[in-house]
């Protein structure tokens, strides 16, 4: 694996719904951008790792639950 690859997150132009946050290369949304310019919407770039980049799209979607117990130490 190439150590340079750099991702981004954007937002997906969809028809019927809301747009959803997706990851891709930065190549591959280069490459997006010009097939059909401002079609989807960038949300960030230059994110250094594809797992720092599924955290950014899903926001609080994939963290843990926290236990009863732990709510009430906060």
């Amino acid at each position: 694996m190439d150590n340079s690859t750099s991702w981004v997150v954007y937002v997906m132009t969809m028809h019927n719904a809301e747009g959803r946050r997706a990851v891709c290369e930065q190549s591959e949304w280069e490459q997006m951008e010009r097939d059909r310019p401002g079609y989807h919407t960038l949300v960030q770039s230059g994110i250094t790792s594809e797992a720092e980049a599924e955290k950014l799209a899903r926001g609080t979607a994939g963290d843990s639950r926290l236990s009863a117990t732990s709510k009430r130490r906060r």
